[in-house]
């Protein structure tokens, strides 16, 4: 199959899959299951960066400094993004709530005449065509590589849909609709993908640079978004079962990495 097609069904499948299973989550069983799906979201995304991208970039780089340097200045700019109101959904400040990425969930937004809602639409196109582009690369540089990638963002993307779906009901959206529009938004990472494989196809030499860029924003969700919030949760019994689901998704990844590894 062509290296488009894969980057597209990647897309497309990754939005129904986030999309759907959190619309489920939300509907159903949100409070108890959102700290278990954040936490293999952190296992898939550190397994994703230090079990392939990582890898993949040291091995092709003729000059890792620059390499190691531009991961550095891409986990940089992502705090300035972030604290810019322009990476992820922070849409009224303050400290966020509990295991959920880039949400004050738990806090009362309230019927707002749908502003909160709209506002999260905007920012997760804006976070999914970024997704895209990251997809695309991964694709370009190794169909290995762009799996492994592609799952890891679906994995993140599911606990912060679970978010994104909250905000949207708590600022008066019905839940078909907010179900459609958080499957319209997710279209953004097929305008993405696109963008990013007719760009990096004529530029490969770009590629890299997308790759550790892409590394560093997965390490940066991770480390500086998702665990934070897990580490307000302080019982014994929810800490091993923290460490345990972050296992999981690094233990995930590894098999995807293994089982792909030898098909290539």
């Amino acid at each position: 199959m062509p290296v488009l097609a894969w980057i597209l069904a990647a897309c497309l499948a990754g939005g129904l899959i986030s999309v759907l299973l959190a619309s489920v989550v939300a509907f159903r069983v949100q409070a108890r299951l959102v700290p278990v799906l954040v936490s293999y979201a952190v296992g898939a995304l550190l397994g994703a960066v230090f079990l392939d991208i990582v890898p993949h970039l040291f091995e092709e780089t003729k000059d890792p400094g620059a390499t190691a340097s531009l991961i550095l200045a891409g986990l940089l700019g992502f705090f300035v993004l972030e604290k810019l109101l322009l990476w992820r959904h922070h849409h009224g400040g303050g400290e966020e709530g509990e295991g959920l990425p880039g949400h004050a969930h738990g806090h009362d937004h309230g019927h707002d005449a749908g502003r909160s809602g709209w506002m999260i639409i905007v920012g997760d196109s804006f976070h999914n065509f970024t997704d895209g582009v990251i997809i695309a690369g991964a694709f370009l540089a190794d169909a290995r590589l762009g799996v492994v990638t592609a799952a890891a963002i679906v994995a993140h993307e599911i606990p912060q849909e679970v978010g994104d779906f909250l905000v949207l009901l708590n600022s008066g959206f019905s839940k078909a609709r907010a179900l459609a529009l958080n499957a319209a938004s997710s279209l953004a990472a097929v305008a993405g993908a696109l963008l990013g494989y007719f760009t990096l196809s004529a530029a490969q030499e770009w590629v890299p640079r997308i790759l550790a860029i892409a590394a560093a924003g997965m390490l940066y969700v991770a480390v500086a978004d998702l665990i934070p919030g897990l580490q307000r949760r302080t019982r014994l019994a929810e800490t091993v079962a923290q460490v345990a689901f972050i296992g999981l998704g690094i233990l995930t990844l590894w098999g995807v990495h293994v089982a792909l590894g030898h098909r290539h």
